[in-house]
């Protein structure tokens, strides 16, 4: 059987400088290319530092109105954190608002959404024995 990783996920944002920012507070990310899309516009990347294979492209262009609104057709993007704490501080810094906090087995989450209505779910397995 065939097997696979997530290798990116290709984000439509109104400022994709702001949110590369947003994800190298949050996740510790970096900037790994940023240039013209083949389609038009602009797109930044960020992903882990060094050679990790997962990446967000943030992708803008004068057709990106930011008039997405949930479930249309994402949902929404787990990312997993080493500390749920310094997590919601980073988003809080950037002005957004967490919400949804709840802890379940296996660990600890909240939500936010971004400036262009994409939602973010957070997680921690932190407390968890590995």
């Amino acid at each position: 059987m065939p097997s696979a990783i997530l290798e990116h996920a290709n984000l439509s944002v109104t400022d994709p400088d702001r949110s590369a920012d947003l994800f190298k507070a949050l996740c510790g990310w970096e900037e790994r290319w940023r240039g013209k899309s083949q389609f038009g516009g602009d797109t930044v990347h960020v992903g882990a530092p060094g050679n990790g294979a997962a990446y967000l492209a943030l992708y803008t262009s004068e057709k990106v109105a930011g008039d997405y609104s949930k479930g249309q057709p994402l949902n929404h993007i787990g990312l997993l954190v080493d500390d749920l704490n310094e997590a919601e501080k980073a988003v809080s810094k950037a002005g957004l608002k967490p919400f949804g906090h709840d802890d379940y087995d296996p660990g600890e989450r909240f939500y936010f959404f971004d400036w262009d209505g994409i939602e973010f779910e957070i997680v921690s397995y932190a407390g968890e024995a590995a």
